[in-house]
């Protein structure tokens, strides 16, 4: 997809642009370590109401204008920049690990720990966790080798079960093109054992024409 040029930011715009984005991880951050609490708590019903009470109050001080459903957030980069909210690598997300993405020759590399958040079937990571992290991980693949597209098929195969509080790994590479499909494979390890795959997928992404880009991200000017 063809991104119109925009001027870089100003001194004071990347300053102010730097500090949204710490005040939305360190916020995100917070609500990881709450949500991570929530699910792992044996509290009294009391104590939960209390609580409950707090975020809603909490909750009630987050005012002002809600962005659209089609607008990207101000803190963002798409494509190709940081996503702060999410589910899979926004600091911002309180769904979110979040995955910290390094870029190889071989492809990029995801690395994380599943929380209680994520689990599945008692002390591992949900299916759907898996998912979703393989799909972001050869997303970003398709990205890195400047064929970005949209997720058109994901075929899964579950090794063995991902378990919660361990370092894993996450590989995405992609592995062929053909017009405008491109072909990308993935897998998770731990990073003790990267040897061992617990969950491998392949999938098929499409990378979309002008029109179709501009109708699925109207908040990117310009043509697509």
């Amino acid at each position: 997809m063809h991104i119109p040029h925009t001027e870089p930011p100003t001194a004071v715009e990347a300053e102010r642009l730097e500090q949204q984005q710490a005040a939305i991880t360190r916020l995100g951050h917070e609500l990881r370590t709450l949500v991570e609490a929530t699910v792992r708590t044996a509290a009294s019903p009391g104590t939960l109401h209390r609580v409950a009470d707090g975020v809603r109050h909490v909750t009630g001080q987050l005012t002002g204008r809600r962005r659209a459903r089609t607008e990207i957030p101000e803190v963002d980069g798409f494509p190709g920049g940081p996503r702060m909210y999410s589910p899979v690598v926004g600091t911002g997300s309180l769904l979110a690990p979040p995955v910290r993405i390094t870029p190889t020759d071989d492809g990029p590399v995801g690395h994380c720990v599943l929380g209680f958040a994520h689990e599945g079937p008692p002390g591992y990571g949900h299916g759907g966790m898996s998912a979703m992290l393989l799909d972001e991980l050869m997303g970003q693949a398709c990205m890195a080798a400047g064929t970005p597209g949209l997720t058109a098929s994901l075929q899964m195969r579950y090794h063995r079960p991902v378990p919660l509080e361990t370092p894993l790994r996450i590989l995405g590479r992609v592995t062929g093109t053909d017009q405008r499909k491109v072909f990308a494979a993935g897998s998770i390890t731990t990073e003790a054992d990267p040897s061992t795959e617990l969950v491998t997928a392949d999938a098929v992404f499409i990378t979309p024409g002008p029109a179709r880009a501009r109708a699925l991200f109207p908040s990117l000017q310009g043509e697509a």
